[in-house]
């Protein structure tokens, strides 16, 4: 890209390519270089807009755990089984299991991380706690017995579809292996 030239919304194609390429790549290949590449930008242009590549993938992380809430999880709407399906499968089918992974490959990224959202691992920790509110107002429904025990539903569920996304080279898992582990793992 030719100096001087203004980008419209840089933060958000860097985000994009930077997704690129951890989903094609993986977290090891994820470099300023690489997204810069990637969005066809040059190499400045990633540290005009943050303070150092550990500030970007902080960013970015932030910004997907953002994107969460816009995921479809209505209490009452459905059954449970295909709410949480559909739920899971756009969490887990999403960046979310390669961020997973980015996270745990770098120190320094997961340490800015907690500072700012505490312990956890972020993301999975938010798509948690969105599974437990959305379990709390279906038993609240009567759609889930009264003693359900929420918090292990909870961990269960995004564990459970964690490791069933987690195999980058096998593909994702068919909606019918996701519905089938919500089926078992609910009362």
């Amino acid at each position: 890209m030719p100096t001087g030239v203004h980008i419209q919304d840089a933060r958000a194609q860097l985000f994009d390519a930077a997704e690129r390429v951890l989903l094609r790549d993986g977290p090891h290949a994820l470099t300023s270089r690489a997204v810069t590449t990637e969005a066809g930008f040059a190499k400045g242009v990633l540290h005009r807009h943050f303070e150092d590549f550990d500030g970007f993938l902080t960013e970015l992380v932030l910004d997907r755990i953002a994107r969460l809430s816009d995921l479809p999880l209505v209490p009452g709407a459905g059954t449970v089984v295909e709410t949480l399906t559909d739920f899971l499968t756009a969490v887990f089918s999403s960046v979310a299991v390669a961020i997973v992974a980015l996270i745990t490959f770098r120190d320094d990224l997961r340490r800015r991380l907690r500072e700012i959202r505490g312990p956890g691992v972020p993301l999975a920790s938010e798509a948690a706690a969105l599974v437990h509110g959305y379990l709390r107002a279906e038993r609240d429904l009567g759609r889930l017995p009264a003693d359900a025990d929420l918090d292990t539903l909870g961990l269960t569920l995004i564990g459970g579809s964690h490791m069933l996304f987690a195999d980058r080279q096998s593909g994702s898992p068919s909606r019918d292996a996701v519905r089938r582990m919500v089926t078992t793992v609910l009362p």
